[in-house]
């Protein structure tokens, strides 16, 4: 049954990521580049078992001074988000933000970060905090920071 609930869970995610391109794609960029008062961004990783070039449409709650963050819930699955483990095993990653395309390097925060992050995070979109409580997993927020 846990299999059929990830895999659920995980064609949830395709199909919602596959709406937002069609959103960004029909509206020819005029949509989709924010949610709500958060920013939306598409991540670019590499995968850590193919090799091959992933991309990811996601939420950046907080977003200043030329770094995002973004936050690995997976709707508060109890597994991280592939993206996550993607970034994690290369660091190095592409963010599109409106449709330009820059270098980051992205980090797990510190649990002083998270916890110095989380409340905003949660104020930008109270889901997250429903996430959180959904799973007993430890949901990573992820820093960006601009590569010069």
């Amino acid at each position: 049954m846990k299999t059929l609930r990830h895999r659920a869970t995980d064609l949830g995610m395709l199909v919602m990521n596959g709406g937002h391109r069609m959103l960004l794609a029909l509206s020819g960029g005029r949509l989709g580049w924010t949610i709500g008062t958060m920013q939306t961004v598409e991540l670019q990783t590499i995968g850590r078992s193919s090799g091959l070039p992933r991309s990811t449409m996601l939420t950046a709650p907080i977003h200043e001074g030329g770094r995002y963050v973004l936050v690995a819930s997976k709707g508060g699955d109890d597994r991280h988000p592939f993206w996550y483990l993607n970034l994690v095993a290369q660091p190095n990653v592409d963010l599109t933000i409106r449709g330009v395309t820059r270098p980051f390097l992205a980090r797990t925060a510190s649990s002083a970060q998270k916890a110095a992050l989380w409340p905003r995070i949660v104020a930008a979109y109270p889901g997250y905090g429903a996430y959180q409580k959904k799973t007993d997993r430890d949901i990573p927020v992820v820093i960006c920071e601009p590569v010069p």
